[in-house]
């Protein structure tokens, strides 16, 4: 079996070159746009094109639900390495765009006063010129007229440049360039005017035959009868294929680019070509965190220093108080779980001594109810079966129907106690009346009689009392 096409040097160089673009990946500032409330189908095109201004480095196919808050946004936005937040809503009045940078703030917030969409810039134009090739790398931004002094504008200008990578003229390959971003500053207006434009770069000094040659899509020469008219002349080339150059857009190139006739140390021109979104922009105000804080600027309301420190010791006092209640609760809940682990340990302990106890008697054999409880119980009963007996018949019963009574007689032991009540009264001979006891229907034959004496009944065939002669 043959070896592999690259060799192991040439796999570990190339992990090594993946490692290196992740972790300067992963360096750079990304973004999430996005808007929030009732924003209309223009404003969410609007995010769109703003992301399609960012990419690659925004999320281009963020989705973000009515429930989603800002927090949530900000609690995904750290692990993902996400630096800015831009955020677009509307009101009544007018369309705002939030510029959030992440995770401690400033927050910068502007009014839209005019903006206009990717496809009605592009459906202006005779020809424009965009393709997915020229969205693989940020667009280069150019700040202008942001010299005038201000700490807001200062402010702005610095929110702008972190919002892209930072580039080493000496280093950066022009390849990468093909899109620009300007931001321009009307100090009169305090306005902000948002442009973004595709970047074209041309040889010059040749004719408008060479220049047709070395385009893309190449002339037709039917009608020609040799090239050298094509070059000589421009026969067949209409007046709004040239496009005027001069010193404005002119310049040598350091490098090679990519494109016929764009070669290193010589001129050639760089075209523009606008693509859209265009965006009007003004500062509202400035805010010190991530969409709530003092307010460090305020382009309509203007206050005095009085009412700055009112504002900031109401602000002081209100986190005092939250401070205040933080300590508080963490103290109940502190106390709370003190209580709970000393009744914790006061159940196990009552546990462990329960068990302790039952495993210590566990070997001893339940000597039960002791026997004089039981024998004096078992007397009372058959005497009291005796008694009735004697009322009912007439007659002492026999030794064998009552034998713990018999055995007591033989013993000399006393009698119970509804017997010594009884003999206490002789003349009482017809049935107890202090006894709740049923009387025998007279019957002829032998009847069955029970006794009361609940589970432990018992039945005595009792036949008609026999009769002793003199």
């Amino acid at each position: 079996m043959g070896q592999s096409g690259r060799s192991r040097h040439q796999k570990r160089a190339r992990a090594q070159a993946q490692l290196r673009n992740l972790e300067a990946y992963a360096a750079q500032p990304h973004s999430f746009v996005f808007t929030r409330g009732r924003a209309g189908r223009s404003v969410q095109q609007l995010s769109l094109d703003v992301r399609r201004v960012l990419e690659p480095l925004t999320a281009t196919r963020l989705q973000v639900r009515k429930k989603n808050s800002l927090k949530d946004c900000v609690a995904v936005a750290g692990p993902l390495g996400v630096t800015h937040f831009l955020v677009l809503s509307k009101t009544d009045s007018s369309v705002y765009l939030k510029l959030m940078r992440l995770p401690g703030g400033p927050t910068l917030t502007f009014q839209i006063n005019k903006y206009t969409l990717i496809r009605d810039v592009v459906s202006s134009l005779r020809r424009h010129r965009m393709h997915e090739q020229q969205f693989n790398h940020p667009p280069l931004l150019i700040l202008n007229s942001f010299g005038t002094p201000g700490m807001h504008v200062k402010l702005m200008a610095t929110m702008f440049q972190n919002l892209f990578p930072s580039i080493n003229v000496h280093t950066v390959n022009l390849n990468t360039i093909k899109r620009c971003l300007l931001i321009n500053y009307n100090p009169d207006s305090q306005e902000l005017d948002f442009r973004h434009y595709s970047i074209k770069v041309v040889p010059v000094g040749a004719s408008r035959g060479m220049k047709k040659l070395l385009q893309e899509k190449f002339p037709n020469m039917s009608r020609l009868q040799d090239i050298s008219e094509l070059l000589a002349s421009g026969v067949g080339l209409s007046e709004s294929e040239v496009e005027p150059d001069g010193e404005h857009n002119t310049t040598e190139l350091p490098q090679a680019v990519a494109g016929r006739g764009n070669m290193q140390a010589q001129q050639s021109a760089v075209r523009l070509t606008e693509i859209g979104p265009r965006m009007t922009l003004q500062l509202i105000k400035i805010q010190e965190g991530v969409g709530n804080g003092n307010v460090l600027f305020h382009n309509f309301v203007h206050k005095t220093e009085e009412e700055l420190q009112a504002i900031l010791a109401a602000k002081e006092e209100k986190l005092r108080l939250k401070a205040q209640r933080q300590n508080q609760q963490a103290e109940n809940l502190k106390r709370k779980q003190e209580l709970r682990e000393a009744h914790k340990k006061k159940s196990l302990a009552g546990i462990k001594r329960a068990r302790a106890k039952a495993d210590g008697d566990s070997d001893a054999e339940d000597p039960g109810a002791p026997p004089e409880a039981v024998g004096a119980s078992q007397l009372e009963e058959e005497e009291d079966d005796a008694e009735y007996f004697r009322q009912a018949v007439g007659e002492e019963p026999d030794e064998d129907l009552f034998p713990t009574v018999a055995k007591r007689r033989r013993q000399g032991g006393p009698v119970g106690k509804k017997r010594q009540g009884k003999e206490q009264r002789p003349g009482n001979k017809g049935r107890g009346q202090g006894g709740n006891w049923r009387a025998l229907k007279p019957h002829g034959r032998s009847q069955r009689v029970k006794t009361k004496l609940g589970p432990r009944a018992r039945s005595h065939d009792l036949g008609p009392p026999s009769r002793k002669g003199p």
